[in-house]
């Protein structure tokens, strides 16, 4: 009897360190899928980042560009970054679309810079 009471405190201490936390987690991502509205700015597992336009019980369309709607899961979403998850006021930490002119050498004409190599700078 004795030789049993160190398995069972180590099935009590995995249950602590492993399988509670977990078990958080997955409650706190369901209760996040089940609160999207429409309107707000997500971030999903796959990276994307955009705007929830259409929600219905199983799925949600994103816009991820103005008139481009990407339609996924609801679980896909991993964070609200519109400042409602506690992140802040604005929320998305910089992860918007840049403002201002693009950065030297960029063009937004999707055009490479004049000074990239290309096919024909082969050494």
């Amino acid at each position: 009897m004795a030789e049993l009471i160190p398995f069972v405190l180590l099935l009590g201490l995995m249950w602590f360190l492993l399988i509670r936390p977990q078990q958080a987690r997955l409650r706190k991502q369901r209760e996040l899928v089940s609160s999207i509205e429409v309107g707000q700015l997500v971030l999903t597992a796959g990276g994307l980042i955009g705007t929830v336009r259409v929600l219905t019980d199983d799925e949600l369309h994103l816009e991820v560009s103005p008139g481009v709607e990407v339609r996924m899961v609801r679980a896909a979403v991993t964070r609200r970054l519109d400042g409602t998850d506690g992140t802040g006021p604005g929320g998305d930490q910089g992860l918007g679309p840049p403002d201002g002119d693009p950065p030297d050498g960029a063009s937004d004409d999707g055009d490479p810079p004049d000074d990239a190599p290309g096919e024909g700078d082969r050494a």
